[in-house]
């Protein structure tokens, strides 16, 4: 028997203050953070979650956060999120990267690129 449940790598950030802890604690254990900025309403943003998915359960060495704008308005103004999906590439707590779009491709091709440095900075 095959178990459907599966648990989500991703992390759905409900408020500035989970946004918060994830980013300090993501900070404090030298933990890159992939963002995924969606809306429930945007269907691209919507499209994107099963990728997202897949993305954080192949590359468990990063923190996945999903964030709606709608629901934690602050995190995305202060990030100066315009436009759905959107993705941040976050090291040390501090945005290095955003990609605006779904774009799956570019997305994992960024998320590759990341791990490169973030390992290299390491070593």
């Amino acid at each position: 028997m095959e178990s459907t449940e599966h648990k989500s790598r991703v992390v759905v950030i409900d408020s500035l203050q989970s946004w918060e802890f994830y980013v300090n604690q993501a900070s404090n254990q030298n933990c890159p953070i992939v963002v995924h900025f969606s809306a429930s309403w945007c269907m691209p943003s919507v499209a994107m979650n099963p990728f997202f998915e897949d993305m954080a359960s192949s590359y468990p060495d990063f923190l996945f956060l999903n964030v709606d704008v709608d629901e934690v308005k602050d995190v995305a103004t202060r990030l100066e999120i315009k436009a759905m999906p959107t993705f941040v590439f976050l090291k040390d707590g501090a945005p290095l990267e955003k990609l605006v779009g779904a774009n799956p491709e570019e997305i994992k091709k960024r998320i590759d690129g990341f791990v490169h440095s973030t390992h290299a900075s390491i070593a």
